[in-house]
């Protein structure tokens, strides 16, 4: 037996809300709608789950345990169509999410050259680093740009390239003349930095004792603080083909910074089953990688 989804909403809305008035303003149908709903629902489950009585209805405790149970099935019913959706979505697009902007911008590079044909969609908004294997069972991605190197029986993940960070300093300090730096060198100064960095955020202030970090959420502001301002600011391998990045007429000296921890691999981690629809990808952006910013 075979129940309709519409009868089981009216249950589980009746129990939310409380009265017939109330479960039909909510779905948007009349009244006598929803009594015959209710009724029908009754006599294909051929028990009694309301209480009728003058002026008033209520659910019996057979009602309690079908509004849960409907609410188990509409709840099923909603994840199936999703997953089906998401599925097939990814099949003829490409989705990829990112755990650090620096990959992204890479990506976005090479869609407007390489990889221009290519049905790509970037989720700008970073993700959790422990949300990636979450994200791709529940088919939201077709891959991941992280820092972990994911091997389940479902995911598995391919080297893509290391990013590494630099700091850029005035060039009339003592740091801006070494070959390089470390985070203890860089002790109690004050930095710019663009608010949503993912993972880069936890490295800085974890490895840089007493320091002060200004975050900007607009590039345009980030830009402008650091065009006529002396304070120090990161970038990396990645972020100098990003042209809205470039800090025109500064005088700040690019330092590398030599700690092991101002070196990220990434990796793309993609469920199996998406691996000949974004093979092709991950080798251009491993070839690009390589060429461009090693």
């Amino acid at each position: 037996m075979m129940i309709d989804n519409y009868l089981l909403e009216e249950l589980v809305t009746f129990k939310k809300y409380g009265t017939l008035a109330a479960t039909a303003e909510h779905l948007m149908v009349t009244q006598p709608t929803v009594t015959r709903g209710m009724q029908k629902l009754e006599e294909e489950l051929d028990v009694e789950i309301f209480d009728r009585q003058p002026n008033r209805i209520t659910l019996t405790k057979t009602g309690e345990l079908a509004a849960k149970e409907a609410q188990k099935v509409i709840d099923q019913n909603n994840s199936f169509i999703d997953t089906v959706q998401k599925y097939d979505y990814n099949h003829k697009n490409v989705r990829i999410g990112a755990v650090a902007p620096g990959p992204l911008i890479l990506l976005r590079h090479l869609k407007s050259s390489k990889l221009a044909q290519a049905k790509i969609d970037i989720d700008d908004n970073l993700m959790n680093p422990k949300d990636v294997t979450k994200e791709l069972l529940n088919h939201n991605y077709s891959f991941v740009l992280t820092n972990q190197e994911i091997m389940t029986d479902d995911i598995e993940s391919r080297f893509i390239g290391t990013e590494e960070l630099s700091v850029n300093l005035n060039q009339f300090t003592l740091l801006a003349n070494k070959k390089s730096v470390s985070f203890v060198d860089l002790k109690g100064l004050s930095f710019i930095v663009i608010a949503d960095i993912g993972i880069w955020k936890d490295i800085t202030e974890k490895q840089i004792p007493d320091a002060k970090f200004l975050y900007q959420d607009q590039q345009e502001a980030f830009r402008e603080i650091t065009k006529y301002s002396d304070f120090p600011y990161f970038t990396t391998n990645i972020s100098k083909i990003d042209r809205k990045l470039e800090i025109e007429g500064h005088d700040q000296i690019n330092v590398p910074i030599s700690d092991d921890a101002a070196k990220v691999d990434f990796y793309a981690a993609y469920l199996k089953n998406q691996k000949k629809n974004i093979n092709s990808i991950l080798k251009t952006m491993n070839e690009a990688w390589d060429k461009h910013l090693n």
